[in-house]
């Protein structure tokens, strides 16, 4: 694909960046040249533009972008993805995924609102204030595995910046969080997840001799039924309640006279700032235990903790941000923690962070898109939040 140089007097068009970022079909863990696109926007500015390629066995490779401009305080950080989910049924597309074409005002294509139409925003807004100067850095922080398993890119770039003594003071996520319009919500935290796996071991037999084997779906059953009956939570101020979900039921049964040997079931857990992941973990153990101890058995369990629930407390920094997307769409955006996970929550260990990006109502799905000129007026809000910012200088507190 050809791309053009940017010219070094015109103004950046976001809407421009973003078709040139869809045109690159960068499914997960594949980059095709969508952080060439952005190295080539962002280099003529002055950003530093360094690549973080991270490796690991047993997960795919991964090219990531650091791109700096600045090396003083404040300083501010947009970070996002340029990695995209697959396209799915093409057939049922009315468009070509990764043609980016503009329709009825509309800009299509995998990536439009998660997240490359948000990064063409950063790159428009971070122009604007390159060209007239401020003090203080700006950076982007763009990864090519966030929507795979999140091991090899922003996680491992934030421990590397880190280790040699960069410091982020605050950070700007572009996920898509607006809902029904353009700057209607801010995310200011998100709840945590965790993923459990368990195994409930009997003896495989016939189901006209029970005495001569052992079932263990009655004590997987009874398991579940307590996990499910609790209430972990009411929710408060900031978050919804917790919620347990069984996501799988299997025991590979083929046949209809077979008591199984062996019972396994899947489950996630949405939590709030109430509960840990280690938390969570232990309570789910002590109710497996009990139920063994009262039936017998035994069981295995695994989990996996995608991320820890946290939240920015609404203060300075949530402040300046509403006022920026007020002063662009007129609108006073509510302050959630709703959603799934991001990795917002990597950032949150290193610095205050929020996300805020384009309308989410079509991410993920065939026909992606958004309103072409969502992507303009998110420049906009991006820009004014960056001048808010660096005016406000060391007093945009935490």
């Amino acid at each position: 694909m050809s791309m053009s140089a940017p010219s070094p007097d015109s103004p950046y068009d976001p809407l421009a960046i973003a078709v040139e970022l869809i045109r690159c079909p960068s499914v997960t863990p594949r980059d095709e040249g969508a952080l060439d696109t952005l190295e080539k926007w962002l280099s003529p500015l002055g950003f530093r533009c360094e690549r973080m390629p991270f490796r690991e066995e047993g997960t795919p490779d991964v090219d990531n972008l650091y791109a700096r401009l600045g090396t003083g305080g404040p300083h501010f950080c947009f970070a996002g993805h340029t990695d995209v989910v697959p396209v799915g049924d093409e057939a049922a597309w009315s468009v070509e995924p990764f043609a980016g074409e503009i329709r009825a005002g509309k800009l299509f294509g995998r990536g439009a609102a998660d997240m490359k139409g948000s990064i063409a925003a950063f790159v428009a807004a971070a122009e604007r204030l390159a060209r007239g100067g401020f003090e203080g850095s700006i950076s982007l922080l763009i990864t090519g595995d966030e929507e795979g398993p999140g091991i090899n890119g922003t996680a491992k770039m934030l421990k590397a910046l880190a280790a040699r003594g960069e410091t982020i003071d605050h950070c700007l996520v572009g996920e898509p969080t607006s809902v029904q319009t353009l700057g209607d919500m801010v995310k200011i935290g998100r709840r945590g997840s965790i993923n459990g796996w368990l195994t409930v071991r009997g003896m495989q037999g016939h189901v006209a001799y029970p005495h001569l084997a052992d079932n263990p779906l009655p004590r997987l059953i009874e398991m579940l039924r307590r996990l499910d009956a609790h209430v972990l939570d009411r929710g408060n101020a900031h978050f919804q309640p917790s919620n347990f979900e069984i996501t799988s039921i299997d025991v590979g049964n083929a046949t209809t006279n077979l008591i199984p040997g062996v019972a396994r079931a899947m489950m996630n857990i949405r939590f709030n700032d109430e509960h840990t992941g280690a938390s969570l973990d232990a309570w789910m153990r002590g109710v497996f235990d009990q139920v063994v101890q009262e039936m017998g058995g035994a069981y295995e369990f695994e989990t996996k903790i995608s991320g820890e629930a946290f939240i920015t407390e609404p203060g300075r920094f949530s402040m300046l941000i509403t006022e920026a997307i007020r002063e662009v769409t007129g609108l006073a955006p509510e302050l959630s923690t709703s959603g799934g996970t991001s990795d917002a929550r990597f950032i949150r260990a290193y610095a205050p962070v929020v996300e805020f990006g384009l309308a989410n109502a079509t991410m993920h799905k065939v026909d992606e898109h958004v309103p072409a000129g969502d992507i303009a007026r998110l420049a906009d809000i991006y820009e004014a939040i960056l001048r808010r910012y660096f005016a406000a200088g060391a007093d945009a507190s935490r």
